[in-house]
C-alpha cells in the first residue's frame, strides 16, 4: 500500500513525485513508455521553475535563450534582446527523465513501460490496475496528459478546456547556428509556428489554438521549415492541446488533476510546462496535507489553483481572444513595440503578472 499512485511521468508528475517522496511519502510513478522517452513539445521553459526545486536543473538544459524574433508571415522581422533571466530550451525526454530521477534517489518507486488499464475506490483507498499486476494507494494523482485516461475514470467527465493542436518536428544539427527563439504569426490562423533551438538541433513546430487536427496543417510547417533551409519534413508527431478555458474542480475522492490532465495550458502562450510543475507541486502538497489528517486539503487544492494560477488565466485568455482575433493588429500594435515582450518574457518568468499588464496591452489591442 503506497502513500499515493502518480499515472504519468511528465513535469507534473516527476514533480509531485520529488516533493511527496522529500516529505516521507511512499510514493509509485506510474508511465506507460520506457523512460527516457521522446515527447513532441517545443520545450521552452522559465527558469523561474528553479526556485520550485532545491536541487540544480542545469543538467537538464540544453540551452539558454537571450533573444526571440517574430516575423509576420515570414517577413517584417522583428528582433527583442531580452533584459531579463534567459528561457531555457529543454528537450522533453531528458528533463522530464531528470525530475523522476531526483524523485527515485528521495525515495519514490518508479515502474515505467507500465500501462494503466483501470482505477478502482475500494473503500479506503485506489486500485490501480496495470497491464502487469493490481497496485494500491491511499492516494492518487492522475497526471497522464490531455488524452490520458484517468480523469474520466475518476469521474471528470466535463473539463473544461479548449481544444488546440500542434505539429511539430525534430530537426538534428551537427552545428547549432540559431541562437535565439523564433516565432511566425500571420502564417498560421490563431496560432503560430515557432523553432526553438537546442544544443544538437531544433524543435520546429505550428500551433493552432481553435481545436483544429495537426495533420490539416502540415503544409504550413513545411512551409516556415523552408526558412531556416530545411528541405521536407519526414516525420512530423501531432498532438493535442487542452488549454485553460475556466477554473473546474480538480480533486475527487482522494484523487487530484495534474499538469495537462488538470487543463493548466496557459491560454495565450501555450505554455505547459511551468504550470505543469507548479500543479504539481501544489498537487504534492495537498495529498501530503491530507495524509497528515487535513480533510479539507484536496479541496485546498483546486481553491489554490484557482487563486493562484486560474485568476491570471482569464486574463490570459482576453488576451489570447483579442490577438489570435486580430492577429495583424496584434502584431502591429503588440510586437512591435519591443517592451511588450520584454513585459510577456517577465510574465513567462513569474515576475509579472498578467493582470499588471492586460488592461493597458487591450487598449492598444483594440486601438
Amino acid at each position: 500500500m503506497f502513500d499515493c499512485i502518480i499515472v504519468g511521468a511528465g513535469p507534473a508528475g516527476g514533480t509531485a513525485a520529488y516533493h511527496l517522496a522529500k516529505r516521507g511519502c511512499s510514493v509509485l510513478l506510474l508511465e506507460k513508455s520506457s523512460l527516457p522517452r521522446y515527447k513532441p513539445c517545443g520545450g521552452g521553459v522559465s527558469s523561474a521553475v528553479q526556485e520550485w526545486f532545491d536541487f540544480d536543473l542545469t543538467p537538464a538544459i540544453s540551452l539558454k535563450v537571450n533573444s526571440v524574433c517574430y516575423t509576420w508571415n515570414q517577413g517584417d522581422p522583428v528582433e527583442v534582446n531580452l533584459e531579463v533571466p534567459p528561457i531555457w530550451m529543454v528537450r522533453r525526454e531528458v528533463f522530464d527523465y531528470f525530475l523522476v530521477k531526483q524523485a527515485i534517489a528521495q525515495g519514490a518507486q518508479l515502474r515505467d513501460k507500465t500501462a494503466v488499464t483501470g482505477i478502482e475506490w475500494q473503500g479506503a483507498y485506489w486500485q490501480v490496475n496495470t497491464a502487469d499486476e493490481p497496485v494500491t494507494g491511499r492516494y492518487a494523482i492522475a497526471a497522464d496528459g490531455a488524452k490520458g485516461p484517468m480523469a474520466k475514470w475518476l469521474g471528470f467527465s466535463q473539463r473544461k478546456y479548449t481544444m488546440g493542436s500542434a505539429l511539430e518536428a525534430e530537426i538534428p544539427t551537427e552545428q547549432q547556428e540559431l541562437t535565439s527563439a523564433y516565432f511566425e504569426l500571420g502564417a498560421i490562423k490563431k496560432g503560430y509556428g515557432w523553432n526553438f533551438p537546442k544544443t544538437d538541433g531544433y524543435s520546429i513546430g505550428v500551433g493552432r489554438f481553435w481545436g483544429k487536427s495537426p495533420e490539416k496543417f502540415k503544409h504550413k510547417l513545411v512551409e516556415y521549415a523552408n526558412m531556416f533551409n530545411v528541405d521536407g519534413i519526414n516525420k512530423p508527431y501531432g498532438h493535442p492541446i487542452y488549454l485553460w478555458n475556466g477554473n473546474q474542480k480538480l480533486h475527487a475522492q482522494n484523487a487530484v488533476l495534474a499538469g495537462e490532465a488538470a487543463c493548466v495550458v496557459d491560454p495565450f502562450t501555450a505554455e505547459g510546462i511551468r504550470p505543469s510543475i507548479f500543479s504539481g507541486m501544489r498537487a504534492a502538497h495537498a495529498i501530503a496535507e491530507a495524509i497528515a489528517g487535513d480533510i479539507n486539503a484536496l479541496e485546498k487544492y483546486t481553491t489554490t489553483m484557482k487563486e493562484e494560477w486560474g485568476a491570471e488565466m482569464i486574463w490570459a485568455q482576453r488576451i489570447a481572444q483579442a490577438f489570435y482575433n486580430f492577429p495583424s493588429i496584434g502584431y502591429k500594435a503588440g510586437i512591435k513595440q519591443k517592451s511588450n515582450t520584454i513585459t510577456m518574457t517577465k510574465i513567462f518568468a513569474g515576475e509579472q503578472r498578467y493582470s499588471d499588464a492586460a488592461k493597458s496591452a487591450l487598449k492598444r489591442l483594440m486601438g
